[in-house]
C-alpha cells in the first residue's frame, strides 16, 4: 500500500499572506482618507469663490451688503443663493466648523472664513478676492478684511 502525502499551506504562510494584505489595505484606507479631506478643502473654496460672485450680485440689486451678524444671517448673508452656497460650504467643511462672516462699517466690504478638513482656516473677502489663510475681520484696511 502507497500512501500520498498532500502538500498544503502551513499556518506560518498563511499568517504571512494575511499580514500583506492587511498591511495594503490599511495603506489604501489612509490614501482615501487624504483624498477624502483634499476633496472637501476644494470644495469648500470652489464654494467660496461662488461667494464672490453671488455678493456681488447682491451689491448689484443693493445699496450696500447689510450689517454684519455673527450668525451669517442679514444683509448680504441672508440673500437666498448666498445661504445655499453656505450651506454646501459648512457640508464639506471641518466637523463642526463655524462660519465666521462680517461687512465693514459701510457695508461696502466683506469677509467670510471657515476651517476646511486639514485644519487650517480660510477666508475670501471682496476688497482683495482671494483667499488666505486667517479670519474674517470688521474692521479691514488696505490688506482686506482676512486677518
Amino acid at each position: 500500500m502507497k500512501i500520498s502525502l498532500q502538500k498544503g499551506f502551513t499556518l506560518i504562510e498563511l499568517l504571512v499572506v494575511i499580514a500583506i494584505i492587511a498591511l495594503l489595505s490599511a495603506v489604501v484606507m489612509v490614501s482615501l482618507n487624504v483624498a477624502r479631506t483634499k476633496g472637501g478643502d476644494s470644495a469648500v473654496k470652489a464654494g467660496m469663490k461662488q461667494m464672490l460672485t453671488q455678493a456681488q450680485t447682491y451689491l448689484d440689486t443693493n445699496t450696500n451688503l447689510g450689517a454684519s451678524v455673527a450668525n451669517c444671517t442679514a444683509g448680504v448673508f441672508a440673500d437666498p443663493q448666498f445661504a445655499q452656497i453656505r450651506a454646501n460650504v459648512l457640508s464639506n467643511a471641518a466637523t463642526g466648523a463655524i462660519m465666521n462672516c462680517a461687512t465693514d462699517s459701510t457695508g461696502s466690504k466683506w469677509a467670510v472664513s471657515v476651517a476646511l478638513k486639514s485644519g487650517p482656516t480660510w477666508c475670501v473677502d471682496n476688497s482683495q478676492g482671494w483667499f488666505k489663510a486667517g479670519v474674517a475681520q470688521t474692521s479691514g484696511g488696505a490688506q482686506g478684511m482676512c486677518q
